[in-house]
């Protein structure tokens, strides 16, 4: 078997204070992640980021900048997942929009709220991403040049 990291992507959107979190399903327990998933075949980034957070929260989004990238390998699974991270703004709440059925429910958290709630993180990236963000950390979308698509 040939080795790759996994390629996925999150979103960190804020709405006065609050950040558009998940909870989820993961391996037998519930977790709280942004929302977050895989990069699918002829996907850009942007858009399976946009894509997974409908699915993953009802909330419309448009990614505005890039976060930042993390390399991490799971403990649980051995899987080293390459995690593109943007930040999105809220657009619209598609209430007739179908949830994921690993996630249980969205969530608007503060950074207080997360702290509190940090070993029920999905992993490290989950609250460094809040970090960056309130760092004010944030890139052009341009500094990622996607060539799969015309």
């Amino acid at each position: 078997m040939v080795w790759h990291a996994h390629v996925t992507v999150a979103t960190v959107v804020e709405k006065g204070g609050k950040f558009l979190m998940v909870q989820e399903s993961s391996a037998d327990k519930t977790v709280i992640n942004q929302p977050a998933g895989h990069l699918e075949e002829n996907e850009t980034l942007i858009a399976a980021a946009e894509r997974e957070t409908l699915e993953e929260t009802q909330w419309e989004v448009k990614v505005t900048h890039l976060l930042g990238t993390s390399l991490y390998k799971a403990p649980q699974n051995g899987i080293t997942y390459f995690r593109v991270s943007y930040i999105a703004e809220p657009l619209a709440f598609r209430e007739q929009s179908p949830l994921d059925s690993d996630i249980e429910c969205a969530l608007w958290l503060s950074k207080e709220d997360l702290l509190t709630k940090e070993e029920l993180l999905r992993s490290p990236m989950v609250m460094r991403d809040i970090e960056r963000y309130l760092a004010g950390d944030r890139f052009p979308l341009d500094v990622h040049r996607d060539f799969t698509t015309k």
